[in-house]
């Protein structure tokens, strides 16, 4: 399986959302990754439900929701109305992680659970059968731009290890500090999805990052 690119919504253009929407359509990535911020969960709020409605109107692509709240559960059939075709949680924010993952299931999305920097990836040993996608921060979350976190290599060695351990065929999804500098290496650890945000939106030409990250 070749990687996936997501761009991450969070470092496009609001004032020229739609292009940058249709941007994506046009490019070679392969999914729109979206930032839901609260404020609580994270020190940032980034936007909500009505800024969800206008991109599922333009997106041509999945949509991969990355929800940095706590208490996600409240909102799990909200974003699953909204066009959510992945739905990732923290696992520091759910109390009762595996009631978390069947509920987005029994909506008809893909369940993932993302670690922040600080969180073992042993954490998901008796819960990784369960789960479509593990989603390793690289960066803290909660604002882009940040730096690569070099510890994230050997996090997705432990994550792949742990995979095939258990016969499970959860992927693997990177978010925070992707470039063509680092995905190689990503890759050759076992990743699967690469999260791209200032690497794409920021770039003069964001089609030419997004074609060099594909084809890394």
């Amino acid at each position: 399986m070749s990687v996936k690119i997501a761009p991450s919504i969070l470092a496009a253009n609001f004032a020229n959302l739609e292009r940058e929407l249709k941007m994506i359509n046009a490019s070679e990535a392969d999914w729109f990754h979206i930032d839901i911020m609260d404020g609580v969960f994270v020190p940032n709020i980034s936007f909500g439900m009505p800024v969800l409605a206008a991109i599922q109107k333009y997106a041509k692509k999945p949509l991969d929701v990355h929800l940095m709240i706590v208490d996600p559960d409240r909102y799990i059939e909200t974003f699953s109305d909204l066009g959510a075709e992945i739905l990732t949680v923290h696992y520091e924010a759910c109390t009762h992680l595996h009631r978390s993952l069947e509920k987005i299931k029994s909506f008809g999305m893909k369940a993932g659970v993302a670690l922040n920097p600080h969180t073992p990836v042993s954490s998901l040993s008796n819960i990784i059968q369960d789960i479509d996608l593990v989603c390793i921060m690289s960066v803290n979350p909660g604002f882009g731009g940040q730096f690569f976190i070099d510890n994230t290599y050997k996090k997705i060695q432990e994550l792949k290890k742990l995979i095939k351990l258990n016969n499970s065929s959860c992927l693997i999804e990177i978010d925070g500090g992707v470039t063509n500098y680092n995905a190689s290496e990503l890759i050759t650890c076992g990743a699967n999805i690469l999260v791209a945000g200032s690497y794409v939106f920021k770039a003069k030409n964001p089609t030419d990052n997004i074609k060099l990250l594909k084809n890394v």
